[in-house]
Formats: C-alpha cells, sequence, structure tokens
C-alpha cells in the first residue's frame, strides 16, 4: 500500500477537509499521530499541532510533551499545548480517567486557536476502529455501535481510519520516523487495551485475517446502519403516539411487530433507558396494569393495553447536558432534537423552533437551562448584548410565558432562547462549513 496516495485518496472521497481549512492535528506523540502529520505535511496540506499533557504519567507526560514541541518546531508549523489536572477533573466529576481526559481534549480542541479550526484531526486509525466495534458489540450498543467510528463527526476528522496499525508503523520506519510510546498501553486494565493486546491477537490464531475481514464489515455496517435506522423509523411512526410530555405505544399493535424487544430499545434509548433494561421492558408488555420501569429521567409502565413512557417529576432549576454525540434530547417541557450537515444541504429555516447555528463556533457539551436573572445574549441582528429579561417583554411575551423559558449555553455563552432567537455570534455566515440544527418542540 502506497499510504500516502491512499490518505490522499481517502480524504478525498470522505470529503474530509480542503486545502484551505484551518486543520488542527491532535498530537500526542505516538507514532500514529506522527504518522498523520507527516502524511499532512508530504500532501501540502497546512496545520497547527495541538498536545495534551493530561499529567497521569509523571516524567512520562513531560517527555510527550518536549517531543511533541520538537515535532512541530522540526515541521515549522505553530503548535497548542494544554495541561490538565486530569485526575482531580475526574474525581470532581465523579467519571472515569478515560472519560475525563476525553471531555477535556475535545471541549479544548474546539477553542486551543484563534482563530477555531475548520476541521480536528485524531489519527484513529483501522485497528482502534475494530477495537471500537467489538467493544461495542459486547457493551450490546445495537447495530449503530458496529458501524464503528465514522470518519467525521461535527469538526473531527480521521482521516487514518483506512489504515491498519502494520501499515502506518511500516510508513514510519521507511521514514525514519521517531515516535514516543506511552507505557499505559501495555496495561491491561484498560477495556480498550484488553481487546488490543490480548482478546484480538487470541482471535487472530484462529483467524489470521480478522483484522482484513473486520474493516470490511466495517464498511458494511456503515450502509446496514443507514438501512436500518429507515426501517425503524418507520416503524416507530407507526407505533408511536405522543400525548403532552408522555409517549404512549399500543401493547398489541407492538407485540404484532417485526422484532419488538428491538423497537423497544430504539425507542427507549432516548429516554436514558440502558440497552440491558430493554429485555425487562419487553416483559412489560406481559405484565399487570401498573408495572414500571425507571430510567434516570423517564418510566415507562403498563396501563391496560399500552405502553406508557412518562418524564420523573423534576424541579424546574434542573438542567441538563448535550453531548456532541446526542441526537434526540427531552426535558420536562418538550424535546430539542440535535442534527449536523454540512452547510447548502438544507435550506435556512424561518420558523423560531429551529436554531441553525455555524458548528466551528459551537463548543461541546451544551447546557440546556431555564432562563434566570441577569441572562444576556446578543439577538440575531444586533451587535449589543441585550438582557433576556427585557428581550422578552420587548417580543410582548407573557408572564406566564416567560416562566417557561429554556435556553441553551455553549461554553458560558447562550446561543439559543429555544422557540425564539439565536445569538448574533453564532449566527450561519457564506463561508459556514458545517451547520448545527437544534429543534425544539413543546409539548402541549
Amino acid at each position: 500500500m502506497n499510504l500516502l496516495h491512499t490518505f490522499i485518496t481517502f480524504i478525498k472521497t470522505e470529503n474530509l477537509f480542503q486545502k484551505n481549512d484551518h486543520l488542527l492535528i491532535a498530537v500526542s506523540g505516538g507514532a500514529d499521530s506522527v504518522v498523520l502529520c507527516d502524511l499532512c505535511h508530504s500532501a501540502g496540506f497546512a496545520f497547527t499541532i495541538a498536545h495534551c499533557n493530561f499529567q497521569l504519567r509523571a516524567e512520562e507526560s513531560e517527555r510527550d510533551e518536549k517531543f511533541v514541541r520538537a515535532l512541530a518546531s522540526r515541521y515549522g508549523v505553530p503548535i497548542a499545548v494544554k495541561k490538565f489536572d486530569t485526575a482531580n477533573f475526574a474525581d470532581l466529576n465523579k467519571i472515569s480517567i478515560q472519560v475525563a481526559a476525553r471531555q477535556l481534549r475535545y471541549e479544548w480542541f474546539a477553542v486551543a486557536t484563534d482563530p477555531a479550526p475548520t476541521a480536528i484531526l485524531t489519527a484513529h486509525h483501522l485497528d482502534d476502529n475494530i477495537e471500537t466495534q467489538m467493544m461495542n458489540f459486547f457493551k450490546g450498543t445495537g447495530v449503530i455501535g458496529l458501524r464503528g467510528i465514522l470518519p467525521v463527526n461535527g469538526l473531527i476528522r480521521r482521516p487514518l481510519l483506512f489504515a491498519a496499525k502494520k501499515d502506518i508503523l511500516k510508513y514510519a520506519s521507511q521514514n525514519n520516523l521517531e515516535w514516543v510510546e506511552d507505557s499505559s498501553n501495555e496495561l491491561n486494565k484498560y477495556t480498550r487495551n484488553f481487546f488490543r493486546n490480548e482478546l484480538i491477537p487470541s482471535i487472530q490464531k484462529v483467524f489470521p485475517q480478522v483484522t482484513a475481514n473486520l474493516g470490511k464489515n466495517l464498511a458494511r455496517f456503515r450502509d446496514v446502519e443507514l438501512l436500518y435506522r429507515d426501517a425503524v423509523n418507520a416503524q416507530i411512526k407507526k407505533l408511536v403516539e405522543r400525548k403532552g410530555s408522555e409517549i404512549h405505544i399500543p401493547v398489541l399493535k407492538l407485540k404484532k411487530s417485526i422484532a419488538p424487544e428491538t423497537l423497544i430499545f430504539e425507542i427507549t434509548k432516548y429516554y436514558g433507558f440502558s440497552p440491558a433494561q430493554a429485555t425487562e421492558i419487553n416483559s412489560l408488555l406481559e405484565s399487570a396494569t401498573g408495572s414500571y420501569i425507571d430510567s434516570a429521567t423517564h418510566r415507562i409502565f403498563k396501563n391496560r393495553q399500552w405502553l406508557i413512557i412518562a418524564p420523573l417529576s423534576a424541579p424546574d432549576t434542573s438542567y441538563i447536558l448535550i453531548e456532541r454525540e446526542e441526537t434526540l434530547v427531552n426535558f420536562k417541557q418538550g424535546e430539542i432534537h440535535i442534527e449536523t450537515k454540512e452547510a447548502g444541504q438544507s435550506p435556512l429555516s424561518a420558523d423560531k423552533n429551529i436554531a441553525q447555528l455555524d458548528l466551528k463556533n459551537i463548543r461541546f457539551p451544551l447546557l440546556l437551562r431555564r432562563a434566570k436573572a441577569g441572562d444576556y445574549f446578543y439577538p440575531l441582528g444586533m451587535k449589543k448584548k441585550k438582557k433576556i429579561a427585557r428581550f422578552l417583554i420587548d417580543q410582548k411575551v407573557s408572564k406566564s410565558d416567560k416562566e417557561k423559558i429554556w435556553v441553551v449555553e455553549s461554553g458560558k455563552k447562550i446561543i439559543w432562547i429555544a422557540g425564539h432567537r439565536i445569538d448574533d455570534r453564532f449566527k450561519i455566515l457564506p463561508a459556514s462549513k458545517t451547520i448545527l440544527t437544534l429543534t425544539y418542540k413543546v409539548w402541549k
């Protein structure tokens, strides 16, 4: 394989980025990210290097940072470096070190340079994708998990997804590239490392072509997921009835459907129910009236010949984090659908319940919360900030309706008063490449 040629072809085929894009490459100092830098340099792309020092491996972390700074100097490109107190962040937020590191780096990547990058490149490769697919399979994430990692996810672009690890190492050797090794990659206490170091090598003893075969399956499952999604959505449309803040599903109709437990999984996952709960929920079909199962936000219960999904009571001061991967968020007053598309794929809407925003200016996670005293934003079409309270008065919003106002924040900036107006700083411009669309549906 001519890695450089295939690299350029993959970028064009997947429409990952263009020559004039502002590229930010996430570089750890390992072989994968070093090869990604060299390929971008050889292909003539201008880029900035971004390095996260998570301060988790003492002297090794400092060694990695020093190496990446030298790498940027060698290529003559700008570099942005950020030190994180990852362990403390994980402890405060009661999340794992891996989740903390992922959240910290992706939030920082979006603001690491000024102007913000138009594409953030990571060095995920074919072996990473196969590991992800297998992990998703064993976690029971459904068909969507079997497609693995996508080449494009918002600003994130993964131009090495076609390349096996052995091809990356071969390129590095042929081009006399140096890199640093992360000792934690050898520790099987991390789930991914167990798959990488133990499970997949064991499978290769029986099926030597497992990497190539699973790589082909990944491509097939991307198409399968699209077909599956269309079929599932068609079935859900026939089944689901919305009544106010509740979802009603006719039991008899569901039981006669093709694969009812799969449909239950696909319907309930948007309301906080886990894949493991799908089987429990399926058992409700034969249960007595009043039987129920709870998620963190909702309850699904049997009422005669209906399954009903209803939100659990929550105080109006509650807030909801919206992660980059989410497509639907339910809350006390309604729901917000989240969609990302390339500019030009859909016409701009004048509907006040639809916010269309320039994704390059958005930082995740978003925060959905009630409007509060002192909140301000820059209303679309205005260059001066305005308090939301004054804006609502000018819009002649009634006192009772003011109490129902929700806002969406990004990086502590209000980007949208849901159902009213977006912030001018996040509007779509002629140069905008990727559009984030938020659609607000109020439960009557």
